[in-house]
């Protein structure tokens, strides 16, 4: 009777005992997450079935992060409408322009999300919240409106793939870079609709920070979700902050997996992504001739604290180089206000850096960043497929903070041993 963590989170929320890979559940939802863009989608199908409300106005969270602030005059209707139904609904949690963040950085800030919960959003990188031992996983808006009426979702049980990282980690080297080094790894497909356990004294040693940036990426792996079992890290983050209870599953030693497969991270070096693909992975040492023309630090995969803490000990005392344009984008105004008060804005703004309030813009290709044809930029985003950051003829690099501030120093894509001995 032996069970992944993934299948006890999703047994214990359909009601049984046990739920095997495969099957197909009805499975009750703690929370149901939209933004700017998939929110909309969403409404339109609520009203076109008639509903009247949301199952619960404390499990329906909007954020509008995308194209806010607003881009243009289409962006701002769209965040009016989402605004509008919010406030019809009395939804509990709803984040406007001042008071939001980056939607996957701001919800395990705010408490809402905990061990153990089930959670869907209307966006492919809800996978985020597996670093705090939840079930989170993205979905078509048209479920989202399904789940937002009934508070329930269907799903069909993943199969589980176990990742052991053991060792140490080397300087420099992070969530950022073993999530990246593992879809070079197995490709991007190569986790499929399965559900991507992290596990090994390499994740221990990660701050959660830096799993929330590893389970933020399993979708770029196909994965369904990204799960990492709660521990002590896990337990003083969320102490404090949640504002439900919580229920940690860890695996069972006898779960069966689809496959497992085993890192020694010490051989790990800083890693990027090149066009265009985030499996396309070589180490940050092997790409000097890349010329870059902007750097960006931010996102929902790279945008908190311990990221800018990164960044700004490579830029400390030195200066962006006069051809790059480096974008920094705090992910919520909480970190945005730690910044301030830790003197990093004061780093990034001396080294010749522009600073946004907390946006996705960038890493879409939205706004605060767009690339023009022939541009190269190096990111601490998720994505790289062409057009991705603007021009179809643009090219985007992935890395962790520490590579993109170090390039963005040289001009060109840099390990950042070798400006910081």
């Amino acid at each position: 009777m032996s069970m992944t963590i993934a299948q006890k989170i999703l047994a214990a929320h359909a009601a049984r005992d046990r739920v095997d890979p495969g099957e197909l559940v009805q499975v009750q939802v703690d929370l149901v997450l939209a933004n700017d863009i998939t929110a909309p989608l969403a409404i339109d199908q609520f009203r076109k079935v008639g509903a009247g409300r949301v199952f619960d106005p404390e499990r329906v969270v909007l954020v509008p992060d995308h194209f806010t602030p607003n881009r243009d005059v289409r962006s701002a209707e769209q965040a009016k409408y989402v605004r509008e139904f919010a406030r019809e609904q009395k939804l509990t949690w709803y984040f406007e322009v001042g008071r939001m963040g980056i939607e996957h950085a701001l919800l395990p800030e705010q408490g809402l999300v905990g061990p153990g919960d089930v959670v869907v959003g209307a966006d492919s990188h809800t996978c985020t919240y597996g670093a705090l031992g939840a079930f989170s996983t993205g979905m078509g808006s048209t479920d989202i409106a399904a789940a937002m009426i009934l508070g329930q979702a269907w799903m069909k049980v993943p199969e589980s793939m176990k990742f052991v990282y053991r060792g140490r980690l080397p300087r420099f080297v992070g969530g950022k870079d073993l999530i990246l080094h593992t879809i070079g790894d197995i490709g991007v497909d190569g986790a499929l609709y399965r559900a991507m356990e992290f596990t090994g004294e390499a994740i221990g040693e990660l701050s959660m920070d830096g799993r929330l940036t590893m389970s933020n990426m399993a979708i770029e792996a196909g994965g369904k979700a990204g799960l990492i079992a709660p521990d002590a890290k896990t337990l003083d983050y969320v102490k404090g902050r949640a504002v439900r209870g919580y229920t940690v599953y860890e695996s069972d030693a006898s779960a069966e997996y689809a496959e497992v497969r085993e890192y020694d991270v010490s051989r790990i070096r800083p890693t990027v992504s090149c066009p265009h693909l985030p499996s396309n992975t070589k180490a940050a040492a092997e790409l000097g001739a890349v010329v870059i023309d902007q750097a960006v630090v931010g996102s929902c995969t790279n945008g908190r604290m311990e990221d800018l803490r990164q960044a700004a000990e490579v830029l400390r005392g030195r200066k962006v180089d006069p051809r790059v344009r480096l974008i920094v984008i705090p992910a919520t105004q909480k970190i945005w206000q730690q910044a301030v008060s830790e003197g990093l804005m004061d780093v990034f703004v001396e080294a010749g850096a522009a600073v946004s309030t907390p946006t996705c813009g960038p890493c879409l290709g939205g706004h605060m960043g767009c690339l023009a044809g022939g541009e190269r930029a190096i990111a601490t985003t998720n994505r790289n497929f062409v057009g991705r950051m603007g021009s179809p003829k643009s090219e985007v690099y992935l890395s962790n903070p520490a590579v993109a501030a170090a390039s963005a120093v040289t001009g060109r894509i840099t390990d950042p041993s070798e400006i910081l001995k």
